[in-house]
Parts: C-alpha cells; sequence; structure tokens
C-alpha cells in the first residue's frame, strides 16, 4: 500500500513540476512577445505570471523547511 502512495506522490510532483514549467514558457512568451510588440499588456502579463511563480516557488521552499 505504502508503494501506490509513493507512485502517485511522485506522479503529482511530476505534474506540478511540469506546470511551473508551463508557467515559465508562458510568461517569457508574453513578456517577449510584449516587449517585440510594445504592447504594455503583453509586458504586464508577462511580469505577473513570471513573478508570481517566483513567489510561490520561495514560499513553497520556505514552507518545506519547516
Amino acid at each position: 500500500m505504502d508503494k501506490d502512495k509513493e507512485k502517485q506522490e511522485i506522479s503529482v510532483l511530476g505534474r506540478l513540476f511540469s506546470l511551473e514549467a508551463l508557467l515559465v514558457v508562458m510568461g517569457a512568451v508574453s513578456l517577449i512577445s510584449g516587449a517585440v510588440r510594445r504592447n504594455f499588456t503583453g509586458l504586464l502579463l508577462g511580469s505577473l505570471i513570471l513573478g508570481g511563480l517566483l513567489l510561490f516557488i520561495i514560499i513553497r521552499r520556505r514552507s518545506n523547511r519547516k
């Protein structure tokens, strides 16, 4: 039973990391396209996505230390 739980946790972590990678790509694409097109909305969205992701990673690491 414990092996099934470990596999389930690994798959959840795998999905979480892939979602983080997808967010990084989405934020970078939005930021770059906003800069190239001189579109303030794209720059803002890219900055918010990357900043929020960075904040999420920092909070998650601090909570895992305890």
